[in-house]
């Protein structure tokens, strides 16, 4: 039973308690009052990107003997097979954040108010369905009894936990949907290949700055639309989108350190890693680990994984013959 309504269901309404806040949600119209959050979500990922790259450059250039043994390649693999310079990649990378920035000016809309009202209104609104599914799924009387028991609780947990959760995995997985079958596009169609994503491939031992050394072609197809796409799939608020945007750009980021680290945090609901991406950008791979950034399923499911054991098997192969 609710502390302040009698019952959960009231005719064909809902009577909710007042809005329990979460303790990530701030009802600031901005989080950070003198910038508006259209702002913060066209430069945090940009912030978030030269943070992550110098954090990986200083252990790139630190000596530190304890790194070696993470090492995906021996530094001077990065000088003796890259085809593109420090200078070139950072240069490519200033002009796809340019870009990028003018195309999310362009797009992102204002946000609307954030209020209580608006928060109270649209969980009653959610408060409504949840009655029609869970009467629909158990019957009047079974539903009657489990909506006025956890009616409230699961009304707050879908409009704070639930729904929001399942929009960002949903906008992950349109963005893998996206860029595998894009990615591969771009190594079976040949024109494409020597004309756009070679750019990327000139970095034949991958690392973090090159997360987005690309043809800029490349650039607004794969990354910028797709996020474009996931972003009005699943209807993100514009603080979900600055989450997505920000840790969609530390992946990637990730995925092309050049270390393999006994724990990295993005393996908790990620299968896909930097050695998994580095398998692509070998001669033995590169028709392989499509797949980015999130998960590894379409690789699975289409034939197209390689693992180092793979690649293991095949050298054994080649010396029997």
């Amino acid at each position: 039973m609710n502390s302040t309504c009698p019952f959960f269901v009231i005719g064909k309404t809902v009577c909710l308690s007042l809005v329990r806040i979460p303790f990530y949600f701030s009802l600031h119209q901005n989080i950070f009052d003198d910038i508006p959050d259209t702002y913060v979500a066209l430069g945090a990922p940009v912030l978030a990107f030269w943070l992550m790259s110098f954090m990986f450059y200083c252990l790139d250039i630190s000596g530190w003997q304890w790194l070696e043994k993470y090492r995906i390649h021996e530094s001077k693999e990065v000088k003796s097979k890259n085809l593109a310079t420090l200078w070139e990649v950072a240069c490519a990378v200033i002009f796809q954040n340019v870009m990028q920035t003018l195309i999310g000016f362009a797009w992102l809309a204002e946000p609307p108010v954030i209020s209580v009202a608006r928060c109270q209104n649209e969980m009653e609104g959610l408060g409504r369905t949840l009655v029609l599914v869970v009467r629909g799924l158990f019957g009047e009387e079974t539903g009657m009894k489990i909506l006025e028991q956890w009616g409230p609780g699961m009304t707050h947990w879908l409009y704070w936990w639930g729904i929001p959760a399942a929009q960002i995995f949903f906008a992950m997985f349109t963005v893998d949907t996206w860029q595998y079958f894009i990615h591969r596009l771009m190594h079976t169609n040949q024109y494409l290949y020597r004309k756009v994503h070679s750019v990327h491939h000139k970095l034949y031992v991958p690392y973090a700055l090159g997360a987005l050394y690309n043809h800029p072609f490349e650039a607004l197809l794969m990354d910028t639309l797709g996020i474009i796409i996931a972003e009005q799939v699943t209807h993100l608020s514009i603080r979900q989108a600055i989450f997505f945007l920000v840790y969609n750009t530390c992946k990637g980021v990730g995925d092309h350190c050049g270390y393999n680290f006994p724990f990295d945090p993005f393996q908790l609901i990620s299968r896909s890693n930097s050695d998994y991406h580095d398998i692509h950008h070998q001669a033995v791979g590169i028709k392989s680990n499509f797949s980015q950034p999130y998960f590894i399923h379409w690789d699975i499911l289409l034939g197209t994984r390689m693992t180092r054991e793979d690649i293991q098997k095949r050298g054994q192969k080649v010396k029997m013959t």
